[in-house]
């Protein structure tokens, strides 16, 4: 079972290789992660990366973190 976002609005939907709780976190804490971002040289896990992308391309909406 794989874990991911889907929004509510458009059913547009995003599995990433982490799990329900850090989703959770993510989508609750988008803007310290956003900001974290722009200081690291590093750069963020793929799955925070695809999961920032997926929660701007879908602000308007209602994002829910399911398993599918």
């Amino acid at each position: 079972m794989r874990i991911g976002y889907r929004c509510e609005d458009c059913g547009a939907v995003r599995l990433l290789g982490t799990t329900r709780t850090e989703l959770v976190w993510l989508r609750n804490r988008k803007h310290v992660v956003q900001e974290v971002a722009r200081h690291s040289s590093g750069g963020l896990d793929l799955w925070m990366s695809d999961g920032l992308e997926f929660l701007d391309e879908h602000s308007d909406h209602s994002v829910l973190v399911e398993a599918m």
